[in-house]
């Protein structure tokens, strides 16, 4: 295992790349036996953490710990609701340039973008984390510190991620590394919630200028690497009738009624689709309407969450949904006794797709090396992050560690701690080295 955990490393050049020799001999291919880092990038990663400039830029993380701790808290304490994104980003903004980026701009969409020119500028790689949280307006962000612990909404996910960005971008910067290609160093919006990925969406809009490689920071344990992009499809469906007294007008069609039959035919059914072959979920997170307990209401609604990690099977289980829906709304109309027919409103508010990941894809092995040579052996996932949309455009992309350990995530309990947390960016610098390439 190459160890930078400690601070007392050899710093002579010469003596930088001896003292790695018998490392990484050794460790470089203990990645899992199903998922082997090829001989290929197992000899790319071992000549790039041989170089003394890695060498230093591996080291200066460990020299952060207490300006990332103040940074943490600073970016934590902003509030970066859903759609409200402005203020952290325009800090976030200022932080790049502090850091040493020049060229930094704020998109169309609210992504914060700070572009490092490489030596040929031929390829473009970013390295993002979102800005945004799932908390409304309003909420307690203070950090409270317990023990060495640090609890806050969203200093975790994904506060911690902008600054592993920050941490990267001084590593880089201190080491005087310069790369082949030019990086892009981003906070994007909207990957919480309903954002609906609208961040990404931007960047890889048709006719956005060209990203080749994204590198996704949102995670907690170093040893999570996402490679696949678990999809979803969001729905608000909305019952709509006249209403009225629940006496005085009774044989109206009821939207609530008909909102419950679609649930039931919905739950009943879906088995078909969730009970075989690759996980898929869905989930009726919240349901809504009604003005009084005595009054039929004029609308129902409910919002629902269906996933996976297969685009044909979200398909499926969409028309799973979509039949309940309609029959739903069919039995219902058939049983009034009086007035208009109800009507239905299915509008999708939400839509990440599927995305396949190849696990012997340059990236993805690159990845792995870099964290194999850490000492970390990679687990691959597929999970829904901002890495979705770039995979199942064909582009690749995989989501990582923003190091350290967290906990109680999208509550307002979560908590981070500084358990190597010095993995997540070093993990990062060498995967983006790899992808990058180290200007001679």
């Amino acid at each position: 295992m190459i160890s930078f955990a400690r601070p007392h490393l050899c710093f002579s050049p010469v003596t930088i790349a001896w003292c790695l020799l018998p490392f990484l001999a050794g460790h470089l291919q203990a990645a899992p036996a199903n998922h082997p880092v090829s001989a290929h990038h197992s000899a790319e990663m071992a000549e790039i953490t041989a170089d003394p400039r890695v060498q230093m830029a591996l080291q200066y993380i460990l020299t952060r710990e207490e300006q990332s701790r103040e940074d943490l808290i600073k970016l934590t304490e902003i509030p970066a609701p859903p759609f409200k994104e402005e203020v952290r980003a325009a800090h976030f903004a200022m932080m790049l340039k502090e850091a040493g980026i020049k060229d930094v701009e704020i998109d169309g969409a609210g992504n914060v973008i700070g572009r490092r020119p490489g030596r040929r500028g031929d390829k473009v790689v970013a390295y993002a984390a979102h800005l945004d949280t799932v908390f409304p307006e309003g909420t307690d962000v203070t950090v409270k510190i317990d023990g060495d612990k640090m609890r806050a909404p969203g200093i975790g996910d994904n506060t911690r991620g902008l600054v592993t960005v920050l941490e990267v971008i001084g590593a880089l910067e201190s080491a005087g590394i310069e790369t082949d290609a030019d990086l892009l160093f981003i906070g994007n919006v909207g990957e919480e919630g309903l954002g609906d990925l609208r961040g990404v969406k931007h960047l890889f809009r048709d006719g956005a200028p060209k990203i080749d490689t994204f590198i996704a920071v949102d995670g907690g344990t170093a040893d999570r690497l996402v490679y696949g992009g678990v999809g979803s499809h969001r729905y608000r469906v909305t019952f709509k009738g006249p209403g009225g007294h629940s006496w005085g007008a009774f044989g109206l069609a009821n939207p609530q009624h008909a909102l419950g039959r679609a649930i039931a035919l919905f739950d009943e059914n879906a088995p078909s689709v969730t009970g075989v072959g690759e996980k898929t979920s869905y989930n009726v997170g919240r349901i809504g309407g009604g003005t009084s307990i005595n009054s039929i209401p004029f609308e129902a609604w409910m919002e629902i969450d269906m996933r996976s990690g297969s685009q044909a099977k979200l398909d499926d289980i969409d028309a799973v949904l979509q039949s309940a829906i309609q029959t739903a709304l069919q039995q219902e109309n058939e049983g009034r006794q009086s007035g208009p027919p109800l009507t239905v409103d299915v509008d999708r508010v939400g839509t990440r797709p599927a995305a396949k990941g190849d696990i012997n894809s340059a990236l993805v092995q690159r990845a792995m090396a870099a964290s194999t040579a850490l000492g970390v052996a990679p687990s691959l996932q597929i999970s829904s992050t901002d890495s979705n949309l770039p995979i199942s455009k064909g582009i690749p992309a995989v989501t990582m560690s923003r190091g350290g350990k967290s906990g109680d995530a999208h509550s307002l309990h979560e908590w981070w701690q500084p358990v190597d947390a010095h993995l997540g960016p070093q993990i990062g610098i060498l995967t983006i080295l790899a992808e990058a390439g180290i200007a001679d």
